[in-house]
């Protein structure tokens, strides 16, 4: 087992939307991503360590009682995979005590991913947007990362839930809802897709950080109208499918 530690911003103890059954959600701070509609700016940055693996996994297990047959834990941050080491050995640990394990992820690491694959049961995978330019745009980095990730992704076989923001404006055209079923099609092992609707409730937090908000003047999105594009898309997704 390598020595280390990690910074843990959060945990969340009764989760239920991070994965299946109920689950134990562990927000790793720190992120490459400046994404404009981020609601967890307060995690761009890795705070100071405070657990070692040990310490995460002992406090985890006191939930087990609650997990049931699906439920386990879910590694999201911020990017969990920029503590790669950290979360490994946490992995680790949890797998020798029968824990389920999700990885909620944007798949921009430090570029290895095959071990913590390996470990995980399920991955949670946060696309941001479909070509090049527009995820330089939205996040400030080259898809290249992500694209990566995806492949190690495909090799290894793991489930997939997909997430999609849809941002007012950015997200909200039939024209990306079209771009964004080819391109999900790429990605092997899906089980499920969901639409997340863009909101305010991140907002005050940019106010309190004194960072910038690129989106403060872009109104929520209609969650009827985010339901139509929903629609729309699983059309459009399953007709391509049928193709392949």
């Amino acid at each position: 087992m390598k020595k280390c530690s990690g910074s843990v911003d959060f945990i969340e103890t009764m989760g239920l939307v991070d994965g299946p059954g109920i689950r134990t959600v562990v927000f790793l701070s720190g992120c490459k991503l400046r994404c404009l509609y981020c609601h967890n700016p307060e995690m761009w940055t890795k705070g100071k360590d405070n657990y070692t693996p040990l310490e995460l996994v002992k406090k985890i297990l006191r939930n087990k009682p609650y997990f049931g047959n699906k439920g386990g834990v879910t590694f999201s941050g911020g990017e969990p995979l920029l503590q790669f080491d950290f979360l490994v050995e946490c992995s680790k640990l949890l797998k020798k005590e029968g824990i389920n394990i999700v990885l909620d992820t944007a798949g921009v690491g430090l570029g290895e991913y095959k071990e913590i694959l390996d470990l995980v049961d399920l991955v949670i995978l946060d696309i941001k947007y479909t070509d090049k330019e527009g995820y330089k745009k939205l996040t400030g980095l080259d898809i290249d990362e992500s694209e990566k990730f995806i492949y190690e992704l495909n090799k290894s076989g793991k489930p997939v839930w997909i997430r999609q923001v849809i941002v007012p404006g950015l997200m909200d055209s039939l024209e990306y809802i079209d771009s964004l079923a080819r391109y999900i099609l790429k990605i092997k092992n899906v089980q499920k897709i969901e639409f997340l609707p863009f909101h305010h409730l991140g907002f005050s937090k940019y106010e309190k950080l004194g960072i910038k908000n690129p989106l403060k003047d872009v109104l929520e999105m209609d969650k009827d109208k985010c339901d139509l594009l929903y629609s729309e898309f699983m059309k459009k997704y399953n007709e391509l499918k049928e193709k392949l």
